[in-house]
């Protein structure tokens, strides 16, 4: 992709992992999403590789109270009538414990839930998302601008809803976008054209080493 204006710039990007807490991940959880597991060893190879690169690294979660009131229309309902579904302080909620810098991590949600960004390594922070996108209502936008990124890196669960969502409020903004497509659950081909037609750049585990180490920067 050659484009000026949504070429990515690996100097100037961070890498975004959506939902990949264990209730949507593992495959005998409640919610499990199919083919999330699947790839957690793909998105620890990205993660791997910009914690060496000194990157910034920003998990998204969605935190289920469980009497409901901050969750999707939609799932209201399930909520209402007992789901236990990334409830905070369970072991559902929290993220997978491949993916983390460090087991002993556990996800702070007093702090999430206020909309505050929690700190787990050197570039790597958790925030909390109260629906799909990872800008909507949240310190995203504010802390890329201040970590100077202009490129996001899309990897986790699920495609059809939270990274899409998450992807197309990116092109809103102006952002140049990369999704790692083995990295991401939920994809479809139909899928894969449409993003290609805003600009988003696609592209596989392997090739992430020798694009975050080029020279590209805005």
């Amino acid at each position: 992709m050659n484009d000026a204006y949504t070429k990515p710039l690996p100097a100037n990007s961070a890498l975004i992992v959506i939902d990949t807490q264990n209730d949507f991940t593992l495959a005998d959880a409640p919610a499990s999403i199919p083919g999330t597991q699947k790839v957690v060893p793909a998105i620890k190879a990205v993660l791997d590789m910009y914690r060496s690169a000194g990157r910034p690294i920003f998990h998204i979660v969605r935190l289920y109270k469980k009497d409901g009131s901050n969750v999707d229309a939609c799932r209201r309902t399930l909520l209402e009538q007992g789901a236990s579904i990334a409830r905070p302080g369970t072991e559902g909620a929290e993220i997978v414990t491949e993916l983390k810098p460090d087991i002993g991590i556990r996800l702070d949600a007093a702090v999430l839930l206020e909309g505050e960004p929690q700190r787990i390594g050197n570039q790597e922070w958790v925030l909390y998302k109260p629906r799909w996108s990872a800008f909507h209502k949240t310190s995203l936008d504010t802390l890329l601008e201040r970590l100077n990124v202009s490129t996001v890196v899309m990897t986790g669960c699920n495609f059809p809803n939270c990274p899409r969502a998450t992807i197309y409020d990116a092109s809103n903004r102006d952002m140049r976008v990369v999704v790692i497509t083995d990295a991401m659950s939920g994809l479809y081909d139909r899928g894969l054209q449409e993003l290609r037609n805003i600009g988003v750049e696609l592209r596989e585990v392997k090739d992430v080493t020798g694009w975050l180490a080029s020279p590209g920067r805005a």
